[in-house]
């Protein structure tokens, strides 16, 4: 009689699958767990009305009670449990280094505190057919606080998982187009069940605004990659990127734009993100920023410090 061999209780079991199916292990913990997390959000009164419960606000918004916690939970958590379950000790040292590059070439800085508003509010101007006010004095004194806020929020709970964790063994397996084209969609979908909430603008929200949402992020992280990559891969930088278009368009866009609603905004970000991932593509032949001589960085720390200096 035949024998019949299964696997090990421990290749069974969910660590082993962990070990076995690390990027898969983390886009499904990344977006299983956020997900799951802000299901009583989603059904409050704050969402679909289901539950007949608001969540408190804080700053004018119940995003704050009702979205961080799975967003925390998320891809910051499925990075934390996936690197410790593969690397342990050591990975999680690679992993956390990155979130404490902050020694980079101060032209990084520039950019990403620059280049990101610099564009949108050009945009703006073009799509405001010119007519644009400047900010008060009041949003320009909340734009250092509020883009601070937008580190420890929105930077710290999406960028360690999504770029940290994710992006250097796809692009080690895929190349950095390849890399683009899953991490990109995937970080759209991941935001997908808030728009059934006041983040989304809740119920006054279109298939259009979601299509058109997840196409700008997978557009954006090509510019995000390239950063990451020249940059030294450092975290830092790419939270401040990041958290420069959020920042932006929250502290200054409805005040110096008021004749651009909402659905024009979505349009001009989707083309602003268009016109700068075709031209990153096309002035880094596709590489974006990653050395031809160096396919794996997350792996070569001597080279990524290099490229920071």
């Amino acid at each position: 009689m035949a024998t019949i061999h299964v696997g090990s209780t421990s290749e069974r079991s969910v660590t082993g699958i962990i070990r076995r199916r690390p990027l898969v292990s983390f886009f499904v913990l990344a977006l299983g767990l956020s997900w799951v997390a802000w299901t009583p959000w989603i059904l409050s009164n704050d969402g679909l009305g289901v539950w007949d419960y608001a969540f408190p606000q804080i700053f004018g918004t119940s995003q704050f009670t009702g979205m961080l916690f799975g967003a925390y939970l998320g891809p910051l958590g499925a990075a934390f449990v996936v690197t410790a379950v593969t690397g342990g000790r050591a990975g999680l040292r690679v992993w956390v280094g990155r979130l404490l590059r902050w020694r980079v070439a101060p032209r990084w800085y520039a950019v990403a505190l620059l280049a990101v508003p610099l564009a949108v509010l050009s945009f703006g101007f073009l799509a405001s057919g010119g007519q644009a006010q400047a900010p008060s004095l009041i949003a320009i004194a909340l734009y250092v606080p509020a883009l601070l806020l937008q580190m420890l929020t929105t930077g710290l709970a999406e960028e360690p998982g999504w770029r940290d964790f994710a992006l250097p063994p796809l692009q080690e397996r895929f190349g950095p187009l390849g890399a683009a084209a899953i991490l990109g969609p995937l970080w759209g979908i991941w935001h997908l069940p808030l728009f059934l909430t006041e983040w989304g603008s809740w119920p006054d929200v279109t298939w259009l605004n979601v299509v058109e949402f997840v196409a700008f992020s997978a557009l954006f992280n090509v510019v995000i990659m390239w950063l990451f990559n020249r940059s030294g891969q450092s975290l830092p930088i790419v939270m401040l990127f990041h958290v420069s278009l959020n920042n932006t368009v929250t502290v200054f866009w409805a005040e110096m734009f008021p004749t651009v609603g909402g659905d024009q905004l979505q349009h001009v970000l989707l083309i602003g993100a268009a016109a700068a991932a075709v031209v990153t593509i096309a002035l880094t032949r596709g590489r974006l920023g990653l050395p031809a001589s160096s396919p794996v960085m997350g792996h070569r720390a001597p080279e990524a410090a290099k490229i920071a200096a």
